[in-house]
C-alpha cells in the first residue's frame, strides 16, 4: 500500500495550521493539491481581484515546487469562482499567461456562493516526474 505524504511549501502555513489540512498529498506518482487561494503569508485575502488571482497561481507555484514538479505537469484543475460571468475575463487573462501553449491541462470551473473571504480557488492533481 502507499503512504501518503504531507507536501508544504516553504514560508506558507497560516491556513494550513489555521484549518487543519495540508498544502498537497503526494501519493505514488501523484500530487493532489489542496485548494489554493490568493491568500498572504498571514492568511488574509488578497483584496484586489486579479492580484488574488494572481497570488493563488504563486501559492499554486510554490505548493508544486515543494514536491518537485511544475506547472507542466498538472494533468487537473478544479478552479471555483464566487462571481463567474464577471470574473471570468480577469481569470482567463492570468490563466492565458501561465497556460500560453498547448496541450493545456483539463480545467473544470465552478460557481460558488462562498470561499472563507476568497473570490478564487484553484486545486489540481499532478503527476510527480519521475528522477532520472
Amino acid at each position: 500500500m502507499t503512504k501518503r505524504e504531507a507536501i508544504f511549501p516553504a514560508n506558507r502555513h497560516a491556513l494550513y495550521e489555521e484549518h487543519g489540512y495540508s498544502a498537497a498529498i503526494r501519493s505514488a506518482d501523484l500530487l493532489f493539491v489542496s485548494g489554493q487561494v490568493g491568500s498572504r503569508s498571514d492568511g488574509t485575502p488578497e483584496p484586489d481581484f486579479q492580484l488574488q488571482v494572481q497570488l493563488a497561481f504563486e501559492n499554486l507555484k510554490a505548493t508544486l515546487d515543494a514536491a518537485g514538479c511544475t506547472l507542466d505537469d498538472i494533468v487537473d484543475i478544479t478552479t471555483f469562482h464566487t462571481d463567474p460571468e464577471n470574473q471570468f475575463p480577469t481569470i482567463m487573462a492570468v490563466k492565458q499567461k501561465i497556460f500560453s501553449a498547448p496541450p493545456y491541462p483539463n480545467w473544470t470551473a465552478i460557481g460558488v456562493n462562498w470561499l472563507a473571504g476568497f473570490d478564487f480557488e484553484i486545486k489540481v492533481i499532478a503527476r510527480i516526474p519521475s528522477k532520472a
